[in-house]
């Protein structure tokens, strides 16, 4: 009979046992669980999905109208894609040009000092804002009519030849000076040329690590000339808006890398 009672009181302690067991088991799991929850909340809190922007596809606003050529059909977009194989119709003049309040290198030359309205309100602000932090630039040049542009690359052409110019200057119609978004900046640190020197600059430094944050980007990288095929050219603002110029800036992006331009 003792025995018996012995027996059973083993089983009783037994089977508390391994509840015992069993429930730290499941605690501990239920805890570690929690405790991986609590770190992915916590990751997708401190570090949002990034919001892609929208980028037209390059493919779906031109149309091919010869062998080299596209025409581009959305010349007011603030996103135009304008290339050496991208025109904008010869007649395209924006209707909301606006002189910015800024110093000008040529204030006399009218059409140069002109740009779209939300282009010369942010080149207002950014010019304001690196004054305000020791930087002095200086603008140079801004819309640029299609019969301008082919006066300015014919004496290109004149001076270095076709090849080269073709390089350096626009042929009229594809230049990203018509669509009234572009701005040529430098300062006197550069003698307020458009030179690559700009770019070494205090203020082509400046302009490099902030032009974006006014929704400018530096339209031709010094590592990208292959796929813009222009020549470096740290001068050379263009108006994208933002939240597109900021990831364009923090992704290295150039135009036609983000629109899937194919050529």
């Amino acid at each position: 009979m003792m025995k018996k009672r012995i027996i059973k009181r083993t089983l009783f302690i037994s089977t508390i046992i391994l509840i015992v067991i069993f429930s730290i088991i499941f605690l501990s799991k239920s805890f570690v669980h929690n405790q991986a929850e609590a770190v992915e909340t916590k990751k997708h809190t401190e570090h949002p999905k990034e919001n892609i922007p929208m980028f037209p596809k390059a493919i779906e606003t031109a149309k091919k109208t010869d062998d080299q050529y596209y025409l581009v059909n959305d010349p007011d977009s603030l996103l135009v894609l304008v290339n050496k194989h991208r025109k904008l119709p010869d007649s395209y003049t924006p209707s909301d040009l606006t002189k910015p309040n800024v110093p000008f290198l040529y204030p006399k030359d009218k059409e140069k000092a002109l740009l779209r309205k939300p282009a010369a309100d942010a080149l207002e602000t950014m010019f304001e804002t690196a004054k305000k932090q020791g930087i002095e630039l200086t603008a140079v040049s801004g819309f640029r009519s299609y019969k301008r542009q082919q006066s300015l690359h014919n004496t290109y052409v004149n001076r270095q030849g076709k090849e080269a110019a073709d390089t350096l200057s626009a042929i009229p119609g594809t230049s990203e000076h018509q669509t009234g978004l572009a701005m040529d900046i430098s300062s006197e640190s550069a003698n307020c040329q458009l030179e690559a020197v700009f770019g070494e600059t205090p203020e082509g430094k400046w302009v490099a690590e902030h032009a974006h944050e006014f929704g400018f980007i530096i339209r031709y990288p010094k590592d990208k000339t292959t796929i813009t095929e222009y020549a470096y050219e740290p001068w050379h603002l263009r108006f994208v808006g933002n939240p597109h110029a900021t990831y364009l800036y923090t992704h290295h992006l150039t135009l036609e890398e983000a629109t899937e331009d194919k050529k």
